[in-house]
């Protein structure tokens, strides 16, 4: 048990640890970030509870609609509800870079646990796959949705409205569309390693454009 807890419980860590090693001003503080993760964590059964009755009572038979209310829509509205309302106002969160390192902790924390849970009913066999899928993604869509909530926290009000619209839409069709090619596509990781592919790219170049906000914003502000 302890090596599926340990082999869940990785890939969450060094995917966070690498996005928040990558701030480079002002660090954010560990026990913000392990907060964060936590609060991520504690969305995951509601989540789960919500989508096992979507699934029980099969209220939706269309693939499309299950991948985007079930899981793209209720999995990255928890995760934006926890930035926004919990995380956004911070005194800690002081530079547009800081929405990637809260918006990673927070997915991560999801993943994290739903990882756990997988690896105890299926097995350590399954773990390389999940690192490269399931957790990826999620840090991934985290990156994206705390691009855009750090640039919105930075912005003047006529802007901040659409830009924190981007930070949840952005992240769900993203998110919808990975799940639509797992359930409806029978050879489907054709399909999914160009998607992967697609967001690591997008994620990093989210990063680089959250390192020059930042940059900016440092030289606006703090010089």
């Amino acid at each position: 048990m302890f090596a599926i807890i340990s082999a869940a419980i990785a890939p969450g860590l060094a995917l966070l640890s690498y996005f928040y090693l990558r701030d480079q001003y002002d660090t954010e503080p560990v026990q913000t970030v392990f907060r964060a993760f936590i609060l991520g964590i504690s969305i995951t059964f509601p989540i789960m509870f919500v989508q096992y009755v979507i699934e029980t009572e099969q209220i939706f038979s269309s693939a499309l609609l299950k991948s985007i209310v079930s899981y793209g829509l209720l999995e990255e509205f928890f995760k934006w509800f926890i930035l926004y309302f919990f995380i956004f106002h911070l005194i800690e969160f002081d530079e547009p870079y800081d929405g990637i390192v809260y918006g990673a902790a927070v997915s991560l924390g999801f993943a994290t646990l739903e990882n756990v849970l997988f690896l105890a009913v299926n097995g350590l066999e399954t773990a390389f796959g999940r690192a490269l899928l399931p957790v990826s993604s999620h840090a991934l869509f985290g990156v994206v949705m705390g691009f855009y909530i750090g640039k919105a926290k930075f912005s003047l009000p006529p802007a901040r409205k659409k830009i924190l619209c981007l930070s949840i839409v952005i992240p769900v069709a993203l998110h919808s569309f990975y799940d639509f090619i797992l359930l409806s596509f029978h050879n489907w990781i054709y399909f999914i390693i160009p998607f992967m592919l697609f967001l690591w790219w997008l994620g990093l170049w989210k990063v680089k454009k959250a390192h020059i906000l930042t940059h900016l914003h440092h030289k606006q502000f703090k010089i």
